[in-house]
Order: structure tokens, then C-alpha cells, then sequence
């Protein structure tokens, strides 16, 4: 019998993949937990059954969420990730030896622990002695910070369920707020081509240029999420990441990625039209 796990992407739209094998089903009081082992993208992790991350493409997203910030401030100390239960948002950031301190915000452990044993290719720096992990609601851990961090990841699920509350326009002040004054921000910002992500992606965009005065959308393609065309907020309350990319100096760092590198960096921001429309309506 042939298993095949499908996310519906819109009433008329769904990816499928085949499966070999589910490697780990469970209920927290949050959400519903599976990895499976997949033929063509490798091991998955899924929630509430949607798509959160495979072995094949995963380093595209965390190539992006990560060092697109960090090639336009090297100086970055304290970061502060919210989400990324996975753990390869850690794993990129553990990379650069000048930063001291990753505080990971995750309020699911038992998505940590079914990485931990299963996603060891993202969760295979969760036990670097910079990191701090606290399994609590990022939202409420923010509010309690100020001037803090140079950097704030928000790698989180869709604006449904435990991470809607990472999309509101509280939390984006509370992040301003915890940021010290040359601090960036950086999320995951949805997709550009189904109405409904569309109308979420305008929403967060809408926030964040309410409360920062540098904001900025870049994208990515990722070929598991849906229609593969996806979008990151980056804000700042100093630095611009085209006028203040340091691509000699990142590049100096010898680091080896398989998506990123400062030509993209510079391109990733030059969006489609359609997308600019959408952005401006915001």
C-alpha cells in the first residue's frame, strides 16, 4: 500500500509527498507532532499537519532567516530566537563565533525532543553551550524584555494556532522594545500567491512599518512551502541591509552555505511587481 502525506495549500491546491515511513506521531496540549520519513525530501516534520520543515530543502530557510542579518551588523552579540523548535535556525546562527548568547523561545518541548532524536541534521547544535532554551510562550517572554538583544529571529508556525500571537502589532513593540538601539528584526513573512497567506503577509508588513523605522521584505524560494515563493520581514531601528551589507567582511568569514551568498543577498530584495503591489497596499 502506497502512503502519501498532502498539505492542502488552498481548497483547490494540494502538495503531496510519498512517504516510507511515519518515525514519530504526537498530541502535546498545543498541537498535533509528526515526522515522517519521506522518498524524495527526506525526513519531515509536520504540525497540526502542516509542512514544517524537510532535510532536503530546510537550509534555504535557514540560510535566509539567518545570514541576511547578520551580513549587515558582524557585531551581533545576544540573539534571541522565537520558534525554531528544529533547531536550524540555532545550528546557523552557533556558526559565528562572535556571537555569546542565543536565547531560543519555544513553547512546545516535545517538538524539541522529536528533533532532537529524529532531525538531527537541524537540531544538531541545540547543545551549544550559548544556548539557553526556554519552553514557554515567546510572546509573553518578549514583554518582559528591554534593550536586550542585537538580534530577534521569529521563526515561527503560520499566524494560526500557537503562533498567531506572534503576528500582532503587541508583539512587534514588544520586540522593538527589546531590542537595543541598532537591533534588527527578522520573520518568516508567509508567501506572496494564495489569497489567504497574501492577507497575512500584508497584515505583518503592515505592523512592522508602523513600529520600525527600517523595513524591508525579502524573499526566497523554498520548494516544500506553499507555491515555493517566500517572503522574510526584515526591520531595523539603524541598519539597512543593502546600504549596510558588509560583504567583505562576511565573506572574509570563509563561512560555506548552500543558498546564500552576498550577490543573493543583494538580489533576494529586488521583489516581482505583483509583490511590490501587494506590499504597497499594505
Amino acid at each position: 500500500m502506497e502512503l502519501w502525506y498532502s498539505e492542502q495549500h488552498t481548497d483547490y491546491v494540494r502538495f503531496s509527498l510519498k512517504i516510507k515511513e511515519q518515525l514519530f506521531c504526537g498530541k502535546s496540549e498545543f498541537q498535533q507532532i509528526d515526522i515522517l520519513d519521506t522518498y524524495e525530501f527526506g525526513r519531515a516534520l509536520t504540525l497540526d499537519g502542516y509542512l514544517m520543515v524537510t532535510e532536503k530543502d530546510e537550509f534555504i530557510y535557514h540560510d535566509m532567516i539567518v545570514h541576511v542579518p547578520m551580513a549587515t551588523n558582524l557585531n551581533i552579540k545576544k540573539v534571541l530566537v522565537i520558534g525554531a523548535g528544529d533547531g536550524g535556525t540555532i545550528r546557523e546562527l552557533t556558526r559565528y563565533q562572535g556571537i555569546e548568547q542565543i536565547d531560543m523561545v519555544e513553547i512546545d518541548e516535545m517538538v524539541v525532543k522529536a528533533c532532537r532524536k529524529f532531525l538531527p541534521q537541524t537540531a544538531c547544535k541545540l547543545e551549544d553551550p550559548r544556548v539557553r532554551i526556554y519552553y514557554e510562550d515567546g510572546l509573553k517572554y518578549v514583554r518582559r524584555k528591554e534593550n536586550e538583544y542585537d538580534l530577534i529571529l521569529v521563526d515561527s508556525t503560520d499566524p494560526f494556532g500557537p503562533g498567531e500571537g506572534l503576528f500582532t502589532k503587541e508583539f512587534y513593540g514588544n520586540c522593538y522594545n527589546a531590542l537595543k538601539e541598532d537591533g534588527i528584526l527578522v520573520n518568516q513573512h508567509e508567501s506572496t500567491y494564495y489569497d489567504a497567506y497574501v492577507e497575512a503577509m500584508k497584515r505583518a508588513h503592515k505592523r512592522i512599518m508602523e513600529t520600525f523605522p527600517i523595513a524591508r521584505v525579502y524573499q526566497a524560494h523554498i520548494p516544500t512551502y506553499p507555491s515555493g515563493h517566500w517572503l522574510f520581514g526584515y526591520a531595523s531601528k539603524k541598519y539597512d541591509p543593502l546600504l549596510d551589507l558588509k560583504e567583505k567582511e562576511w565573506n572574509a568569514l570563509g563561512l560555506t552555505t548552500k543558498y546564500y551568498n552576498t550577490q543573493l543577498h543583494k538580489g533576494c530584495f529586488a521583489l516581482p511587481n505583483y509583490v511590490t503591489e501587494q506590499l504597497n497596499e499594505a
